[in-house]
């Protein structure tokens, strides 16, 4: 018979374990540890586990995935549409809107900028800040302009890059390799007699090369048309000096769609 201290001694322990928490039973006997077998080691193999070979990451090709695209479309609606849902080129996670063209595209003559500022980013359209207005004057004086309906007095116009770049900076070279093929099939879907390239970004992105003071004047093929490098009506407000070669080249223009030249 236990003795009344064996009772307590017991009853203490087990509220002991009580209150660490041990409140269920896991077996129907208890076990006793000391008489349970030590588990044998499992033996250490000394065979290298295999490497498991890295997941391969296919890298999108922008350039190939925008020639896809530009290639799809069969319309402006269409082309507009693509370059819309072209997601490789991070100007336009910063851009308000996307600057597509404007003008006849009927016209004979497809203007080519560089890419939006501030005033185009926000309505949409190329060239109607200062520089466009400019721009418009210029190429009245040749009786050409956007809202003419005849082709022959209408102009048709777009840009390099559909996407303000912050600050205005200048596009970057992968930029303009990303975007080129939406401008070569915008050429190809309002197929104009010429193409003007207004600045050295246009003249970088058609002709591969800059330095708009050495090209200016000259035709030149780009896109597979006749073009006519020309300054930027923003380098013009900058350097009003330069605009009587910029009147010098309009007057050129305007004698070859007169076939004068």
């Amino acid at each position: 018979m236990e003795s009344a201290l064996d009772f307590h001694h017991a009853k203490a322990l087990l509220d002991w374990q009580i209150e660490l928490g041990a409140t269920e039973s896991i077996g129907d006997e208890p076990v006793n540890r000391y008489e349970v077998p030590e588990k044998q080691a499992k033996p250490v193999s000394t065979t290298p586990a295999p490497v498991a070979a890295p997941a391969q990451t296919i890298q999108a090709d922008p350039v190939a995935e925008a020639k896809t695209a530009a290639a799809g479309a069969d319309t402006l609606e269409g082309l507009r549409a693509a370059m819309a849902g072209f997601e490789h080129c991070e100007l336009k996670r910063g851009a308000r809107n996307l600057v597509f063209a404007d003008g006849n595209p009927n016209a004979r003559v497809m203007i080519i900028g560089e890419a939006p500022g501030r005033d185009e980013d926000m309505q949409g359209k190329p060239f109607v800040g200062r520089a466009g207005q400019l721009l418009d004057r210029m190429f009245a004086a040749i009786d050409l302009g956007r809202n003419e309906e005849k082709p022959e007095q209408a102009v048709y116009i777009t840009n390099v890059l559909p996407w303000r770049p912050p600050q205005n900076r200048d596009p970057k070279p992968e930029e303009i390799a990303m975007l080129l093929p939406f401008v070569q099939r915008h050429v190809e879907l309002v197929n104009p007699d010429i193409v003007v390239l207004m600045g050295n970004i246009s003249c970088q992105a058609g002709l591969s090369k800059r330095g708009i003071t050495r090209l200016r004047g000259q035709w030149v093929q780009a896109y597979g048309k006749p073009a006519l490098p020309m300054f930027h009506p923003a380098y013009l407000l900058r350097s009003p000096h330069a605009k009587r070669e910029a009147w010098a080249d309009l007057l050129d223009l305007q004698a070859r769609l007169r076939g004068d030249t």
